[in-house]
């Protein structure tokens, strides 16, 4: 499968938008600059496009297999896999103490939109296995640290996040997996995990799992457990790997999407001999676990940005080939391409907004990610707040418009798109599981407005405030429409979440428009990006123009037609107004409904 991507965009909101150039001033990132970023960002696009591309059709029609407890995937990954291992993708913004390459998160954030574009099945390994590495640095003690860290950053070994169970989806509390202490100081381990994401697999040697699970006279909920480290093939004292560890897969699941990963049913301790190691504290591992979620969260919204961009680019290829009907405007002439259709162009242009705003949230988020790593104090403490802030924004937002982008998308080809001759149908499917797992998108906007929104308001009134004055900014120009309905927006939008909590009805109201609430955000943000991306592609664009000496709009649109550059920054500016106008009346619709204090879903009897 030909994997496409607006690299122009990526590069753009990577090196001209976000303050990139700043983080590299920072001590940590002082062996980075410009060119070197572009360079791994070319490299990025080239493994993507060569290696992970071509085997995103096999994931999905080859898929993963069981048979007797042992999992495997299709042959092809087996060399993509080991390009990445060889180029030490995993460890990109890991530490070089442990094997990384020390780059920042953000750049990594581009990196792995790429991957996940190309392959998604194939980037879970990679995703899970860097954050379980994390969890094991972060929490486990230097004999850990040592045995483990350094082989999941290569690629060598692969990681798990083991929470569900199957009879506590979301409710993780529930969780009756055991661990008891042992006179070593290791547990032993007993209980079942289910939709766990390439809990078994033959493309490494051993797999770590990240197990949550309950101690004798644990209290109950979330508060009674602990975490876990436990290895497919138990760890010998000197690091080498010694006999397996009681873990076994019995089954993997049938699904929509995503084929090519095994999400696998496990069970520890069957036969009373699976060893654990403790992470952290007893009675911790729901508050050190949720280091792992919510870097999986953000990630979740980078696998949906990369699959919507992927499946928008193949869209538009198609438009631009396919010939159907006359153009529009009349004027005789033969039949056109259907890029030319009103209709598919705005299905085109909507869906581009929307993964360049996607792209701007995760990428705005991944630098807050730095800037935390990189600044200390009441500094530190505010980049936190807006990183936890966005977190769920990041998986919520991105997820459901990455799906609409690829339904979009399947639409511009008809026909076709239904059927397996084009890639559309897959990115639709694979596309489908971004809101559902790392917590489904209804539980990340409750968690937006009970949790974030209180505990975070100073970070909430700082995105707000930053996206007015945006808009106060632009009161002249092509872009003052666009901007005066962002201020409105900001307003009403700003007014309404913080009246809500004095309602009577208040309560009732916020956890039932909590899915709008948390869009209306992720939309407001949204266009502020755009908005001010659009500034930067307007001036770039002027002092293009003006080198050429072009000033007429029939020489200008003539450039832009012939130069792809100045054509790029065209369309910057116009899918930031369109976003505007189309996506920003959706927060109104919103509003209407809170502010009446309409409750017919609690009403009704279901």
């Amino acid at each position: 499968m030909e994997y496409r991507v607006d690299i122009k965009d990526l590069k753009f909101q990577l090196l001209d938008w976000l303050p990139t150039a700043e983080l590299l001033a920072a001590e940590r990132y002082a062996d980075w600059d410009r060119d070197s970023i572009e360079m791994v960002v070319d490299q990025a696009l080239e493994i993507a496009q060569q290696s992970l591309g071509p085997t995103n059709e096999d994931g999905d029609r080859v898929g993963a297999s069981w048979q007797a407890g042992e999992v495997t995937v299709p042959p092809s990954f087996h060399g993509a896999y080991a390009t990445l291992r060889e180029g030490g993708w995993l460890g990109a913004s890991s530490s070089p103490d442990l094997g990384g390459l020390g780059l920042p998160h953000a750049v990594t954030t581009t990196v792995n939109e790429l991957f996940s574009g190309a392959n998604l099945s194939l980037s879970l390994l990679t995703l899970l296995t860097t954050g379980t590495a994390h969890l094991v640095e972060a929490f486990g003690g230097s004999k850990l640290r040592d045995q483990v860290c350094e082989k999941m950053f290569s690629g060598q070994w692969g990681g798990t996040m083991c929470l569900t169970e199957p009879h506590a989806g979301s409710d993780v509390g529930a969780s009756t997996t055991s661990a008891v202490l042992q006179g070593d100081g290791s547990y032993l381990i007993s209980g079942e995990k289910i939709f766990i994401t390439f809990g078994e697999h033959d493309l490494t040697e051993n797999i770590i799992h990240a197990v949550l699970a309950r101690t004798p006279d644990a209290p109950a909920g979330t508060r009674g457990l602990s975490l876990f480290m436990v290895s497919k093939l138990r760890i010998e004292d000197d690091g080498n790997l010694g006999q397996p560890n009681d873990v076994r897969c019995v089954s993997i699941e049938h699904k929509l999407g995503i084929h090519g990963s095994p999400t696998c049913s496990m069970v520890f301790g069957q036969e009373g001999a699976c060893q654990g190691f403790l992470l952290g504290e007893e009675g911790k591992g729901m508050r050190l676990m949720f280091q792992m979620m919510n870097e999986a969260r953000i990630e979740v919204g980078v696998q949906s940005v990369g699959v919507a961009g992927a499946a928008h680019q193949a869209a538009y290829k198609y438009a631009k080939e396919r010939v159907q009907m006359r153009h529009w405007a009349g004027g005789g002439g033969g039949q056109v391409p259907i890029v030319e259709h009103p209709d598919v162009r705005r299905m085109l242009l909507t869906s581009s907004a929307y993964v360049q705003a996607m792209r701007a949230l995760l990428l705005r988020t991944s630098y807050y990610v730095d800037k935390t790593r990189v600044t200390e104090g009441e500094e530190r403490e505010r980049y936190q707040g807006l990183l936890e802030l966005l977190t769920p924004i990041c998986k919520a937002w991105a997820s459901d418009w990455s799906f609409r982008v690829t339904e979009w998308s399947l639409q511009v080809f008809g026909g076709y798109g239904y059927t397996k001759d084009y890639p559309a149908e897959q990115y639709l499917r694979d596309a489908k599981i971004a809101s559902i797992y790392e917590g489904t998108n209804g539980i990340q906007a409750l968690d937006f407005v009970a949790r974030k929104l209180p505990a975070r308001s100073a970070a909430a009134r700082e995105l707000l405030t930053a996206a007015g004055a945006t808009a106060q900014q632009l009161v002249e120009g092509p872009l003052a429409g666009s901007a005066a309905l962002l201020g409105a927006a900001v307003g009403k939008f700003g007014q309404v979440v913080q009246q809500l909590p004095s309602r009577d009805d208040g309560r009732l109201l916020t956890v039932l428009n909590a899915v709008p609430i948390a869009d209306g955000f992720g939309t407001l943000l949204g266009a502020h990006f755009l908005l001010e991306q659009a500034v930067i592609a307007e001036r770039q664009l002027a002092e293009l123009l003006g080198e050429k000496g072009i000033e007429a709009d029939d020489a200008k649109r003539e450039f832009l037609t012939a130069n792809q550059d100045a054509a790029f920054l065209h369309n910057k500016v116009q899918a930031a107004i369109l976003f505007c106008h189309r996506a920003l009346p959706l927060i109104d619709a919103y509003i209407v409904a809170i502010q009446a204090g309409e409750t017919a879903a609690v009403d009704a009897i279901l």
